[in-house]
């Protein structure tokens, strides 16, 4: 059989039977066949021939270090020399205590219990839990946040994601009721209105709110929002004014995506109680995330009347990825991930800044190594994408976003070619 046949029985299965993120299964887009990856290049299938495109995506922001890392290859292949998993309720094992160590070390200080979820959204589940329990008999079961944040696709974190712009407003009325306060304004804006308007509203609900929960200084899935980190510290210092604790989502700005290794310690200086931790934690390799928390945390959790922490994922700590998160961890010390991200940030700058004053874009936003075209009308996904991939880069669009997150690892050329594609593929598209 040749490529070119597989590829199309492939796609025509693909297109009968497997569902795709936040895609119809009745009138699905299209898909393009990946072949191989390696450095920061994807290898996929186009009308039956191979071609060659950057990664502006990270998978996701996942892949920070690029494809077929040698480093993250040997980590998975030693830790398969022993084992790939084995239940962690009452077995423990190296590779999740040599992780933990890892982020202890690197955690804010204070935070040093920590607990290995599946994904960022089930992390996020656990955070909610862990205030949840640690408010038993409070009477606070609710939590508050900013409009216009994303912080994963089951329930609990739907639940504190933008009821209204988000993804998730199908389920309204499903999900619990919590309290948000307006989007605040972006850096160098006023936020004396802000500030008062949502003091006043945090005051309405204190005595039922539990947690304070934010993507700090960057909005992600949301809308690539940047705030000024004054925001930041003004919810936290109203948690703790009222007995609420502070939860940080840094599942998509956390190990250095923003710039600093955590944004919320790092642009805002507030450590959280609560501290959520995922996507580029195995850079790309397998699905883990992290919460870490106090000892105080720790104590009012155990306090509750189940006694411990109820949530236990079957693949909790696997050693697989918790052998290659140790691994990533490494490379990110060892090659200066905090200057890498300053080089991208400003290959982004320059690149980008040609996108100035085009007709079709409403503004240019670039926050460490994240970079924003935001277009004054909703992106034609489809004709966007394929006009990327004609030159040479492969990018995800979604509502009136074409941006880019790409790994850590990327040249000035690669950064140059991303930044010039998304521009001509807006220009060849949007006009």
């Amino acid at each position: 059989m040749s490529a070119s046949s597989g590829n199309a029985d492939l796609l025509a299965f693909d297109r009968e039977h497997l569902w795709h993120p936040y895609s119809s299964m009745t009138n699905p887009g299209q898909v393009y066949p990946v072949r191989s990856a390696s450095g920061v290049r994807l290898r996929l299938d186009r009308a039956g021939r191979e071609v060659e495109v950057v990664d502006a995506m990270s998978s996701w922001w996942c892949a920070i270090h690029g494809y077929a890392v040698p480093e993250l290859d040997a980590a998975v292949h030693r830790q398969l020399d022993s084992m790939s998993h084995v239940m962690f309720g009452g077995l423990t094992h190296e590779p999740a205590a040599e992780l933990g160590r890892r982020l202890v070390e690197l955690a804010p200080e204070g935070l040093d219990k920590v607990f290995l979820a599946d994904s960022g959204s089930v992390s996020v589940e656990v955070a909610m839990k862990m205030a949840w329990q640690a408010q038993y008999g409070t009477g606070k079961t609710r939590f508050f946040t900013i409009r216009g944040g994303y912080h994963g696709d089951t329930f609990s974190p739907m639940s504190v994601t933008d009821p209204d712009g988000g993804m998730h407003s199908l389920y309204t009325g499903i999900v619990p009721a919590h309290v948000f306060a307006e989007r605040p304004p972006g850096p160098y804006g006023d936020l004396d209105a802000w500030k008062a308007s949502t003091t006043a509203l945090f005051e309405q609900h204190a005595h039922e709110i539990a947690a304070v929960i934010l993507e700090p200084v960057l909005q992600g899935a949301g809308g690539m929002y940047v705030y000024d980190p004054e925001v930041v510290r003004h919810l936290a210092a109203l948690a703790r004014e009222h007995g609420a604790l502070v939860i940080f989502d840094e599942i998509a700005t956390g190990l250095y995506r923003t710039g600093p290794l955590w944004a919320g310690s790092g642009h805002a200086g507030v450590t959280p109680d609560i501290l959520c931790v995922g996507k580029a934690l195995t850079g790309g390799y397998l699905t883990l995330a992290a919460v870490i928390t106090s000892a105080e945390v720790a104590a009012r959790v155990d306090g509750s009347p189940a006694g411990a922490m109820m949530h236990g994922p079957t693949f909790m700590a696997n050693p697989l990825a918790c052998a290659v998160a140790s691994a990533s961890l490494d490379l990110l010390a060892s090659r200066d991930a905090a200057h890498e991200v300053e080089m991208v940030r400003d290959w982004l700058d320059e690149g980008l800044s040609a996108a100035l004053g085009h007709p079709a874009v409403a503004e240019v936003r670039t926050f460490g190594a994240v970079g924003v075209l935001e277009l004054r009308e909703p992106v034609d996904v489809p004709r966007v994408t394929a006009a990327a991939l004609d030159r040479g880069v492969w990018v995800r669009p979604f509502r009136n976003l074409v941006y880019t997150m790409p790994p850590y690892v990327s040249t000035a050329e690669e950064i140059e070619l991303i930044t010039s594609a998304m521009i001509g593929a807006v220009e060849e598209v949007h006009g």
